[in-house]
């Protein structure tokens, strides 16, 4: 039974960090849009390689499928 509720702990816990890296996705892509609209390169590029990083996170999980 111990295991079991570790087990769905673990679950709810995936389940919050996946949908938290959804947001932030959106968020960086907002930012992202943002800095090509105004030309930031130094922006562009941060929010280039968070947005990879969220990309990692998210696979490592296979939350795509």
């Amino acid at each position: 039974m111990k295991q079991l509720m570790n087990m769905v702990r673990k679950t709810d816990f995936e389940r919050n960090y996946i949908n938290g890296l959804k947001l932030e996705l959106d968020y960086e892509l907002i930012t992202l849009y943002d800095a090509m609209t105004d030309k930031d390169e130094k922006q562009m590029i941060q929010s280039k390689k968070r947005l990879s990083e969220i990309h990692s996170e998210l696979e490592a999980f296979h939350a795509f499928a």
